[in-house]
């Protein structure tokens, strides 16, 4: 295999290509990206902007009949896919137990398409939802479908090289004629800091640091928080700190899960720029022409590309065939 061919689902901003991309360079490989698909406009803007194609818009419209037409073939499907409540009457329709929800898309472009591999994304709360239900109808699906799936792994990106605390689950499944071992990415022996992500204090503009009035609203919040026992507040962080919190969608808001302190002043929120390098974007990634708060957004709900590029350089040597060692496949089904 010279070139790895991908597709891009729920496509975000491109973080997962990118990752891949990564992966296929270090391993002296070429990559090709086949087809995306993105709904959200300023998402689009940005991945156009950056990869010079717009993604198809919603996946969920086309027929079964017509994703041959729509979708090249490829190697590997890509998806960063939201998760949704699953039917109530599970585990009694197979196949048809996802409809309506997006991972249906995600599995019907897998039966019809079979790329070799898959690899997806989604919050860590999918491993107990609907006390673990959810998770099972998904990996009992794969597998009738024809795809050995090792038990998915909750990976923290700042065991990646990246100085933010945001775990993810991530599901990696191969086709089972392949008959490919794989093994979870081990972490990089690599110490992050809050600092290595920041802009100096001089190049920041005064519109990011917080106002008296949300920093009183922040302080107040917290404390309240406390005495009802909900541990919920601000984050506050300085440079040397070794990890923030996740970064969320809803970080344009008021930054309180992330809020860089600034000496005895009020703190300030996480520059667009610095939020880019808190997700493992590179620095030829471009976010010119898109607002501040669609930046949160949109690298809020994007993965960790550290973590991506090391999952896929361990998928791309299993479909290459080497041997990784501690290798457990069998999901008992």
């Amino acid at each position: 295999m010279k070139t790895i061919k991908t597709i891009d689902l729920f496509a975000g901003i491109g973080g997962m290509r990118i990752g891949v991309e990564l992966a296929a360079r270090s391993l002296k490989l070429k990559h090709k990206n086949v087809f995306s698909s993105e709904i959200d406009k300023y998402c689009c803007q940005l991945y156009e902007l950056n990869f010079g194609e717009k993604p198809f818009g919603d996946i969920t419209k086309p027929k079964n009949s017509e994703i041959d037409k729509i979708i090249p073939n490829h190697d590997l499907l890509l998806a960063g896919f939201p998760c949704q409540p699953f039917s109530q009457a599970g585990l009694k329709k197979g196949f048809e137990d996802t409809r309506g929800t997006l991972f249906y898309d995600i599995l019907r472009i897998l039966k019809k398409k079979k790329p070799k591999a898959f690899l997806l994304e989604n919050v860590s709360n999918l491993k107990g939802h609907d006390n673990g239900r959810t998770l099972k109808i998904i990996l009992e699906n794969l597998n009738k479908i024809g795809y050995s799936v090792p038990y998915p792994e909750i990976l923290s990106s700042k065991d990646f090289g990246l100085p933010q605390n945001r775990r993810r689950i991530f599901i990696v499944g191969f086709l089972k004629k392949l008959k490919c071992e794989f093994e979870w990415p081990s972490t990089i022996n690599k110490k992050t800091k809050v600092g290595d992500i920041l802009e100096p204090k001089s190049k920041v503009p005064k519109k990011y640091f917080i106002s008296n009035k949300l920093w009183a609203g922040h302080k107040r919040r917290k404390k309240q928080n406390k005495l009802d026992g909900k541990g919920f507040g601000f984050g506050l962080v300085n440079s040397k700190s070794q990890y923030t919190n996740t970064i969320s969608a809803r970080y344009y808001k008021d930054g309180s899960e992330i809020l860089i302190q600034q000496g005895s002043g009020n703190p300030r929120k996480l520059m667009p720029v610095e939020a880019k390098r808190l997700q493992g974007f590179p620095k030829t990634f471009k976010i010119s022409s898109i607002s501040d708060a669609q930046l949160y957004k949109q690298f809020g709900n994007s993965v960790s590309v550290n973590v991506i590029r090391e999952i896929s350089k361990n998928i791309i040597k299993s479909l290459q065939g080497k041997k990784i060692k501690n290798y457990q496949f069998d999901l008992g089904f």
